[in-house]
């Protein structure tokens, strides 16, 4: 006698209800949190949050003073926030202070001291690392050490040989004395330390000489570390104060961390318009770090740096 075949669909709700009711079940677990780690967790997230407020309140704190009017600025009344928005700060820095020129030599001699910084440290970081001459620990050494000399002891030295180059007062000034930097190379050398030498014995045989190893081998490797070196190179070059003030003494060839000075009166100070240029001037920077942010990490961490 011939017994009838089970519906499909019901030897699929069959296997389906045995899958997920049966001894043998392989429905997933859902994993539980300890409680606490979950109070571990919660606690570095709102520590995260007041650390992050706390830091981005000057920011913001600078951006309302650059906005507001002047009665809300010299008001007795704390406000976070402006009465009205105005850029009449604005109008005072461009229109009563050479700002655009300012700016402009800002841009200048932060972009050639970049290039000849970064130029020279991918340089001497190479040869640090991969190339083999006597005396480089030793030369290596006393490189690093220089960083242990206070800035402010070298200003002494630096005056008087732009002096004698016949330099003083002019761009060159300021750009000579920072065309080097220890931790530049320190930062160059560890990064390209960790490039594997079977890649540069591999460019020997084919015949690569030592320029062609560092421009097509060495070079395109060290996107991160570039970054890195302009970033900082950047950051501490445009906001130079002391030796852009002891090199320059036409006020047309001034940097804006001069012209903020400027803005401070014999008698008092404009401090809308102060927060105003501040603002003007520290925007290329926060601009230029979110850009290259995924490179600046990078760098760092394959250099060694923590």
């Amino acid at each position: 006698m011939a017994h009838p075949l089970p519906h499909s669909g019901d030897g699929a709700s069959t296997r389906t209800a045995g899958l997920s009711t049966g001894p043998g079940s392989f429905a997933p677990r859902v994993k539980r949190v300890p409680p606490a780690q979950r109070v571990s967790a919660i606690a570095r997230l709102v520590t995260a949050v007041v650390v992050g407020l706390v830091m981005m309140f000057p920011l913001y704190w600078m951006v309302t003073l650059a906005f507001s009017p002047n009665a809300d600025v010299f008001s007795r009344e704390l406000r976070i926030w402006p009465s009205s928005w105005t850029l009449d700060n604005f109008r005072t820095v461009f229109g009563s202070f050479p700002t655009a020129t300012w700016f402009g030599n800002s841009v200048v001699i932060t972009a050639i001291v970049t290039v000849l910084t970064v130029t020279g440290n991918l340089l001497a970081g190479y040869a640090f690392a991969k190339l083999d001459f006597r005396g480089k620990g030793a030369i290596f050494l006393l490189v690093l050490s220089t960083m242990m000399i206070p800035v402010q002891v070298l200003m002494v030295a630096q005056f008087r040989l732009v002096t004698e180059l016949g330099i003083y007062g002019t761009f060159w000034a300021v750009i000579f004395p920072s065309a080097a930097s220890a931790f530049g190379i320190f930062l160059a050398r560890q990064f390209i330390i960790a490039i594997p030498d079977e890649l540069i014995e591999a460019a020997k045989v084919d015949g690569a000489g030592t320029v062609r190893i560092f421009l097509q081998i060495v070079l395109p490797l060290c996107k991160p570390l570039i970054a890195v070196l302009v970033l900082l190179t950047v950051m501490y070059q445009w906001n130079d104060f002391a030796w852009p003030l002891i090199a320059l003494k036409d006020s047309r060839l001034f940097t804006l961390p001069i012209g903020l000075l400027y803005l401070r009166g014999q008698y008092g100070a404009d401090y809308g318009a102060i927060m105003a240029l501040a603002l003007v001037s520290i925007t290329p920077i926060i601009i230029m770090f979110l850009a290259f942010q995924k490179y600046f990490v990078q760098g760092l961490a394959r250099s060694g740096i923590r």
